[in-house]
């Protein structure tokens, strides 16, 4: 039986908790990236300014960041699930004030303030609710044979609500107008948050430290003195960091491409698509042997991706070279994070998922700031072209100094 459950690749889908845990992500997921597409496309309309993009991911990088240590603490401290409660309340409200800000044109013109006040605050939440997700889910999964197979599996959906929300949330732009958007995303945000509190509570982990800075610290000691974890998630952040195209893909779709809110909506899926196709070959052949070297391949195969993403100038093109930087930018992060939940302490989930936050998820939205920033002063196609060789270069210098990353098996 035991080695039945070691190869069997739906292992951890059959424990009824962490499906329902994956359900609800899955729908807070497709929400959220409903609400990043509409919000992305409504800036534009308003502002047709490259850096407006940018100033959307610095609106919600800059609360993330600041409230990641504090979230970290709290998420090993308190009832984690009551945690994601809450805070998925939090964005759900600010779906609610997005609607009502575009449903009753209360952006004056070309104002867009309360637009990046609202991604202010939802940044404030996923700054909390990432440690909370992060560090309750593996307390599901009691059965710890299967515990790669349920990484490989959270990835795997996650990826695909990633890949529909772009494309539906593209789709129903055009036929239901921007206002009328975000009341889908309201009733997907509903849905998860009802999916969460069906899952019962676990009892938290035995604290180790009580003071209150040392706390909120020693997730950084720990992640510096783990050289794997440290090296993993630094090639991750500089290559996102520097690879944050997926920004600008609105100015791509208008003016480069010259396509609509439906073919925005595939460049946006692509990337997902292709995190997929990795995700569940993995579950099927996961990565044991020569992980650090695969991973840094990966890395060093989306950056030459966005340079020719930056140079292409047909849909089709640059659809599939964005579904191949999906496929690299899967197996980086199925390795990140197999490694992160299984070199983690089960006390120390929220706060080492915090410190990754700081590195990884909010990377994203400064790479995002990044490529709004290098397209105002050096044109758009030259930025992604500039953050595909950035990325490289931090590929190589990892490979020449990061032993334990070059040696790395799983």
């Amino acid at each position: 039986m035991q080695s039945r459950s070691k190869h069997d690749p739906y292992a951890a889908l059959k424990i009824k908790e962490f499906r329902l845990y994956v359900s609800a992500r899955f729908l807070l997921t497709l929400s959220t990236q409903v609400q990043e597409v509409v919000v992305g496309w409504q800036i534009y309309q308003i502002t047709n300014d490259p850096f407006s993009l940018g100033l959307v991911g610095l609106a919600e990088a800059i609360p993330a960041i600041g409230i990641a240590l504090l979230g970290g603490h709290i998420a090993d401290t308190f009832n984690r699930k009551r945690i994601i409660q809450w805070m998925v309340g939090l964005l759900f409200l600010c779906s609610v004030s997005l609607f009502i800000v575009s449903k009753y044109d209360l952006l004056h013109g070309s104002q867009v303030a309360p637009l990046y006040a609202i991604i202010f605050i939802s940044g404030i939440a996923r700054g909390m609710l990432g440690p909370a997700l992060f560090s309750f889910w593996p307390q599901l999964i009691k059965d710890k044979t299967v515990f790669t197979n349920a990484i490989t599996w959270n990835t795997t959906l996650w990826q695909i609500a990633a890949t529909m929300g772009p494309a539906f949330g593209g789709l129903i732009i055009a036929p239901f107008g921007i206002a009328n958007s975000y009341i889908i995303d309201l009733g997907l945000m509903a849905m998860s948050l009802i999916s969460f509190s069906l899952i019962s509570s676990q009892v938290m982990p035995e604290r180790k430290i009580e003071d209150m800075w040392e706390n909120l610290t020693s997730g950084i000691k720990f992640v510096f003195s783990n050289q794997v974890i440290l090296g993993a998630m630094t090639l991750d952040l500089f290559a996102v960091l520097f690879g944050g195209a997926v920004a600008l893909l609105p100015v791509f779709a208008k003016d480069i491409l010259h396509v609509g809110a439906f073919e925005f909506g595939l460049l946006k899926a692509a990337i997902p698509v292709g995190s997929i196709i990795t995700a569940m070959a993995l579950a099927y052949y996961p990565i044991k042997k020569n992980a650090g070297k695969i991973m840094m391949w990966a890395v060093a195969g989306f950056g030459i991706c966005m340079i020719g993403f930056g140079l292409s100038t047909y849909l089709w093109l640059s659809v599939a070279i964005l579904l191949l930087s999906g496929i690299f930018d899967g197996i980086s992060v199925v390795i990140r994070g197999t490694l992160i939940q299984t070199l983690t302490p089960d006390h120390m989930k929220g706060r080492v998922s915090a410190v990754n936050n700081i590195f990884i998820g909010s990377s994203n939205e400064i790479g995002a700031f990044e490529s709004g920033a290098t397209a105002k002063f050096m044109g758009v196609i030259p930025s992604v072209v500039f953050g595909g060789c950035m990325s490289l270069l931090v590929v190589g210098v990892t490979a020449l100094k990061a032993r334990k990353m070059r040696e790395l098996d799983l």
